[in-house]
């Protein structure tokens, strides 16, 4: 991978990619000119010839479709922890096989779909990977971070497609407690226990670790003005809710807060679609070089460049496979929550902030610390908070978004324990990004803290209708809300 040149000083200088490939080139120098112009090497690391609009890192040597190749590539993966999740593929056709052989057992539905939801959220996070190695740097790294966040939109959206608003209907089925929740859950995983296992690992290979403020600024920043945005219909809710001089019925209340989070979802949807402009187009050049550099410290680049690599359609081939396995397995898991909260006493705050975000985050999880692993910080934070920014700008909207379309009560009210953890881990996690530096210490105490929530969202009970924090109407009265069971779904 390496080799050395000489400068005008007459001093070794060390050259990667295309320079070594054109300084060990026969070729006139003439014609390495004109590769050098038109910025891609004729052949990459491996001698491979590169395909016209492919990445010289990405590409793989070959066209088309190879069984044997996809699936020991794919078998393979990104890195060890990644391989040792592809064990679980058996999970994924006995998931499917007993949802129909055997519809009454709840439970065992349940938990097999769970475990088989991570390998295949694993093969969506290696195919986008792959995919991204074939694209420029900043686009690949999006792209891979939307695509990692596509479990996640699957699941909101099966949600939200089986809620059922009316109380009196027959099936009814209030899921967007959990949706509410699994959106401030996901964002918890993310910078609590994602990079705080990121700091960790890291941590346990070198004193310190730097990151550029290019990205952990506007990542911070992004996250505190997501978190804002966020909060202001549970605020407004909360305000008004206890007030003895506001003359409104729970109704009306209930409706104006579903307004306000449908504006502040437009809102936030556009913040998004500048922050990805302002990535991609405006400053792009900056989150190249940084990223660029970023690579020159992975101490296993050699190793991943020599690796085989996926064709463009075997990227495709894995990603259609995958996104399918995961959207059965949220539909099964979403069927079988009702019976889980309801029956097994799971409160929907630990379903949502814990339950959900684990399975859907856990391939970008393993791709986040693998790269604090390999002294790569800069694409850690970028995934850790392009995934987080994703969710609170573009998932959590969405959803809003789309409930309005299919005219479902679908809110941003969350409740004021959930939005008091959010807000404390937005300041916690940006305090520990200000100085550019982490350690394993910083990433143990951001673990330390995400335990300490899931403890108390696992004791969390559920809230009564009507209760400060919910938008649902009471229909209980006083006694008959006092005497009544705390529980999911009525």
């Amino acid at each position: 991978m390496f080799g050395k040149r000489k400068d005008k000083a007459g001093a070794a200088v060390q050259t990667t990619g295309p320079d070594l490939e054109l300084a060990n080139s026969h070729e006139p120098k003439e014609a390495q000119t004109h590769q050098r112009k038109h910025h891609h090497p004729m052949y990459n690391h491996n001698g491979h010839k590169v395909t016209r609009g492919i990445h010289p890192d990405g590409e793989s040597g070959r066209k088309g479709i190879h069984p044997h190749h996809f699936l020991r590539i794919s078998a393979r993966s990104t890195s060890k922890l990644s391989m040792i999740v592809n064990v679980l593929w058996p999970f994924v056709p006995a998931a499917i096989a007993v949802r129909y052989a055997r519809p009454e057992d709840h439970v065992l539905i349940f938990a097999l779909n769970y475990i088989a939801m991570v390998p295949s959220a694993n093969l969506i996070g290696f195919a986008g990977q792959e995919l991204a190695r074939k694209l420029p740097k900043v686009f690949g790294v999006l792209l891979e971070t939307f695509l990692g966040g596509i479990v996640e939109i699957v699941l909101f959206m099966v949600l939200l497609r089986k809620n059922v608003d009316d109380p009196a209907a027959e099936n009814y089925n209030n899921f967007v407690p959990v949706i509410r929740a699994a959106i401030l859950g996901s964002i918890l995983a993310n910078v609590l226990l994602c990079l705080g296992f990121c700091f960790f690992a890291g941590g346990l290979r070198r004193d310190e670790q730097e990151f550029d403020p290019a990205i952990s600024e506007v990542g911070s920043g992004l996250l505190l003005t997501a978190g804002f945005g966020l909060m202001i219909p549970a605020a407004f809710f909360t305000s008004l809710s206890g007030s003895t001089s506001i003359d409104d019925t729970p109704e009306h209340l209930a409706s104006q807060v579903l307004d306000i989070s449908r504006v502040t979802a437009v809102v936030l949807f556009v913040a998004f679609l500048l922050y990805t402009w302002f990535q991609m187009r405006t400053h792009h050049s900056i989150y190249d070089a940084v990223l660029e550099k970023d690579e020159a410290k992975d101490h296993d680049r050699h190793k991943d460049l020599k690796k085989a690599k996926l064709t463009l359609t075997e990227c495709i081939l894995a990603l259609v496979i995958a996104i399918t396995c995961v959207s059965l397995h949220a539909v099964f898991l979403v069927e079988n929550i009702e019976y889980i909260v309801h029956e097994k006493g799971i409160s929907d705050s630990f379903m949502g902030l814990i339950l959900v975000p684990l399975v859907e985050k856990a391939a970008e999880h393993l791709t986040a610390v693998d790269e604090a692993w390999d002294n790569q910080m800069n694409f850690a934070l970028a995934h850790v908070l392009g995934a987080t920014i994703q969710t609170a700008l573009f998932n959590g909207p969405l959803v809003v978004i789309v409930g309005w379309g299919l005219h479902k009560a679908m809110d941003l009210n969350f409740e004021i324990f959930n939005a008091v953890v959010l807000i404390l881990a937005v300041i916690v996690t940006g305090n520990f990004l200000r100085d550019g530096k982490s350690n394993y210490l910083e990433g143990a105490l951001l673990i330390f803290i995400y335990i300490i929530v899931a403890v108390a969202a696992f004791n969390y009970p559920n809230p009564v209708a009507g209760a400060a924090g919910t938008a649902e109407p009471s229909a209980a009265t006083g006694a008959e809300a006092g005497g009544h069971k705390l529980r999911f779904l009525r």
